[in-house]
Parts: structure tokens; C-alpha cells; sequence
């Protein structure tokens, strides 16, 4: 007999980065002897890295034998149709104490090729930003992989590279093909296809503790680009209380912005699971199999045959996740 699916918590699994930090450990309350955390994987299904049940009756189950039990009650017809036993989504936090590299990721049909992997479409909300901090998103002018060979030969790469300073609240969503970094001093959610398939073409000269440069991909990189894309990269979005406000909206997530100052009563109507992130303040999430506190930091899972919750808060902001 299935135990019935109840909201579903993970032990978030930490990555030490050259270029990480301490505000996961401060901020998001990430409990970890790593020195420098920059990454905490919220939700995930990459080969190795297998997100564990933290809370219930599933506790120490992998996602992998949820998905192997539960199929379709945990990802929807519709999902469990396309992906099988794979889940589509990687969930993280990410905190760059220092610049990451100037990288960007292959498409679908590349990635299958290349890795056989998904490509990596995916989206940025901002948690906190120092002050004068930056995401590197896209060309600053019209670019030709000609023009953008030469300045990289000539290290003059961060000259055609477009800029932009953030605050918390701003949104991107980074298509496979453009190029991106994020800047030191922002803390950031972050929605993606289940990939760690990405191409660095630059990394700032800089070294590890062994005096070792990190590896670049420019020759797989080249054909990776899409030269030709709009820089539609940054999102709007409304801010409507106790409602959800479309932020982004593709082939591989849909994902809202959900402020809760009181009790709403949601429906899934979607055929498709739902993620919750906490991005500010703390909500209950109660369904009839149970409730959970999410806390800033915290990310949930709300199976798909879960069809009817609560959510209640004072003061929380959620991002709102689902395929």
C-alpha cells in the first residue's frame, strides 16, 4: 500500500565554489562546515547529487524512489508522460561572494548530443544584492561570433559584456545561447531544467588554492551561441497581494511570485506538481495530509495529486514553480 503524498521537504545539498560565500549559512540559515558555500541544491535529480526526504513518513527516501513509486501522483500525467522517472527541475540557491565565470548553456538538442543531458534554460529572482552589485546578461551591442572571438583572443571580453545592477526583487530569465554571470554580492533564487551542463569561457584569470585556472569550454561554447537573440532578459512582473503574478512563462517552467498576507485556499488545476520556495518572511502550507512551516531559505514540494492547500502567512513572499 503508497503512503499517501504529503508536502515534501529535502535536505538541501551544499556546493563548495571558489566563488562562494557565507550568506546561505547567515541569511538562509544553511547549516554546513563548507568554507565557501555557493550553491545550495534545493531540488534535484542530477545524476549523483539525488535530493533526500527531510520531513514525514519518507524521510531518507530519494527523489529517484519517489519518482519510482509514485509517478504520475507526483508529477502529473501530463509531466510523467514526457519525462518518465526523471524530474525536470533543479531548484537552488545561489550566493556569489565573487564574480562566477562568464559562461552560458547549450540547448536541448546540443546537450542531448554533446552529454545526453537537458539543455539549461533558466530563470534568476534576486534575494539580496550589495550595494553596486551586478548580473552580466547578454552584449552591451550587436554581436557576431567574429566580433565576439576577437575580443575574447584579445581578453577584451568584459567590454562587450552588458551590465546591469540589481536590487532585490529583479527577475531574469537566461534562455539557452546567452551569455551570463553572476555578479559578486547577490544571493539569488534560481530555476532550471535538470542540467549541470555549463560552458565557461571566461573565469577571470583567476586560480585555485593549487595556483590551477579552472577549465574553459570555447570550443564547445562557439556553436552554443545564439548571437541573434532580443535582450528581453529582464522580467516584469505585477506584485498583487495573496494572488499569483506570472514572472516567467516557457517550455520547461512556469514560474509566479506569490506575496501572502493572509489565508488563500489554492487548487491545482495544472496536472503538474508544485514548488514553493521562500524568498522572504515565513507561510504554513497545509493540506489534508498534513502541514509544513517553510521558512526564508526553505523550498517544498507539493506532489501533483495533491489537488487542494492552504497557505497562510502574514508576510512571505514564495516563488511559485511548476511544469
Amino acid at each position: 500500500m503508497k503512503t499517501e503524498l504529503y508536502p515534501l521537504k529535502f535536505q538541501p545539498i551544499l556546493k563548495n565554489k571558489i566563488w562562494g560565500g557565507q550568506k546561505l549559512k547567515s541569511l538562509l540559515n544553511k547549516t554546513s562546515t563548507l568554507p565557501n558555500v555557493g550553491e545550495s541544491w534545493e531540488i534535484s535529480d542530477v545524476e549523483g547529487d539525488t535530493s533526500v526526504v527531510l520531513n514525514g513518513v519518507l524521510k531518507g527516501q530519494t527523489l529517484k524512489m519517489l519518482l519510482d513509486h509514485y509517478k504520475s501522483d507526483l508529477l502529473g500525467d501530463r509531466n510523467y508522460k514526457t519525462f518518465g522517472n526523471k524530474f525536470p527541475l533543479l531548484i537552488k540557491f545561489i550566493d556569489a561572494k565573487e564574480d562566477l565565470s562568464i559562461q552560458l548553456h547549450p540547448n536541448d538538442e546540443l546537450a542531448a548530443k554533446r552529454h545526453n543531458s537537458f539543455g539549461k534554460t533558466e530563470m534568476w529572482y534576486v534575494m539580496q544584492a550589495d550595494d553596486d552589485a551586478n548580473l552580466i546578461v547578454g552584449f552591451n551591442q550587436e554581436m557576431t561570433a567574429e566580433k565576439y572571438l576577437k575580443h575574447l583572443d584579445d581578453k577584451t571580453l568584459t567590454e562587450i559584456l552588458n551590465f546591469d545592477k540589481v536590487k532585490q526583487g529583479d527577475t531574469y530569465f537566461i534562455e539557452v545561447g546567452r551569455v551570463h554571470a553572476i555578479g559578486a554580492g547577490v544571493m539569488l533564487a534560481e530555476i532550471q531544467q535538470t542540467s549541470d551542463i555549463t560552458y565557461r569561457v571566461y573565469d577571470w584569470d583567476r586560480v585555485d588554492d593549487q595556483g590551477n585556472e579552472r577549465e574553459l569550454h570555447n570550443d564547445l561554447a562557439i556553436d552554443a551561441f545564439d548571437f541573434e537573440m532580443e535582450d528581453n532578459f529582464r522580467v516584469s512582473y505585477e506584485r498583487k497581494k495573496n494572488q499569483s503574478n506570472e514572472m516567467v512563462s516557457c517550455n520547461y517552467f512556469t514560474t509566479s511570485m506569490l506575496h501572502v498576507t493572509e489565508t488563500i485556499l489554492k487548487q491545482n488545476t495544472k496536472d503538474s506538481f508544485f514548488i514553493y520556495m521562500c524568498v522572504e518572511g515565513e507561510a504554513v502550507i497545509e493540506t489534508e495530509h498534513g502541514s509544513e512551516l517553510l521558512k526564508t531559505g526553505e523550498t517544498i514540494l507539493l506532489p501533483a495529486v495533491i489537488k487542494t492547500y492552504k497557505i497562510t502567512a502574514t508576510n512571505a513572499k514564495l516563488l511559485e514553480v511548476y511544469v
